[in-house]
């Protein structure tokens, strides 16, 4: 008698009727994951889930973007995603499996585990004014949405990520970027290279309490589009970030929620060295 076919819940990626999703998490990729994934209880029921599956719905979510309750069929129920999800954002996991997989690139590229230096920068991203109550216009951009901040080290690994309302101040997300950072970051860090929204003593001043960092103003000398030194590491990291569909503008409810996904991308491309130089 032919076994029937599991329920989608309990089915492996190689158990698929459906093709593999380019964003699914490879045997290699998973093996660097899965230690820094929480360990099942001893007591209680049993998971019912496979974490690897969740991971590649997320990611699945991630690139492909639409609602959650779109994620193809032969992936887990996208209910049970989005509770593993945001399980794991409010415990902490996410974050510790973000800086994990930092570190772990810096390591392979010959650098400290801690970045010395990094550059901070800001984009305005549209949003539906129905979803929250964290949102704003953005008079400068012209954008009615929010505003997310991230702080990269000089390879463009996420450091720090804040999602605000889109008419914050340059220099009031800054810091609430710089805040975010954990004591062994701040610590390390001792240059952080700014445009000129974050010009001004008073900003200066805060990141030194905050951090002990310099800030150093990298101006623009030319009109038009230039790759300005030290500063073109953070607009490639914010160019990765919008190449996947969830992020090309802002839909979530909870900001916390959006700087989850924004660290969730980046997830997936610290899994690819290749993407980076």
């Amino acid at each position: 008698m032919v076994e029937a076919l599991k329920p989608r819940r309990f089915r492996r990626a190689s158990e698929r009727a459906a093709k593999r999703y380019s964003t699914d998490l490879r045997d290699r990729e998973w093996e660097i994951v899965e230690p820094l994934l929480p360990r099942p209880k001893a007591r209680g029921r049993k998971r019912q889930v496979w974490q690897r599956e969740i991971l590649n719905a997320i990611f699945y979510q991630i690139h492909n973007g639409g609602i959650w309750s779109d994620l193809p069929t032969d992936l887990p129920a996208y209910q049970t995603v989005y509770k593993y999800f945001r399980r794991w954002q409010r415990q902490g996991v996410w974050q510790q499996i973000h800086d994990a997989l930092r570190q772990q690139v810096r390591v392979s590229a010959g650098k400290q585990p801690q970045a010395s230096a990094g550059s901070l920068d800001s984009q305005s991203v549209k949003t539906d004014g129905n979803k929250g109550e964290v949102y704003g216009f953005d008079g400068g951009q012209l954008i009615k949405g929010r505003k997310r901040f991230i702080l990269v080290d000089t390879l463009g690994m996420l450091m720090a990520v804040v999602v605000v309302n889109a008419n914050c101040s340059e220099q009031g997300g800054g810091v609430m970027a710089v805040e975010t950072l954990e004591p062994e970051q701040a610590k390390a860090l001792t240059l952080i290279w700014v445009d000129q929204g974050y010009q001004g003593e008073n900003f200066a001043r805060v990141v030194v309490q905050l951090c002990g960092a310099t800030v150093e103003v990298v101006k623009r000398a030319d009109p038009g589009f230039v790759l300005l030194p030290k500063r073109w590491v953070v607009e490639r990291t914010l160019a990765w970030i919008n190449q996947n569909r969830r992020l090309s503008k802002d839909d979530e409810l909870l900001p916390e929620m959006s700087e989850a996904i924004i660290q969730g991308s980046m997830i997936r491309l610290k899994q690819k060295p290749q993407v980076i130089r």
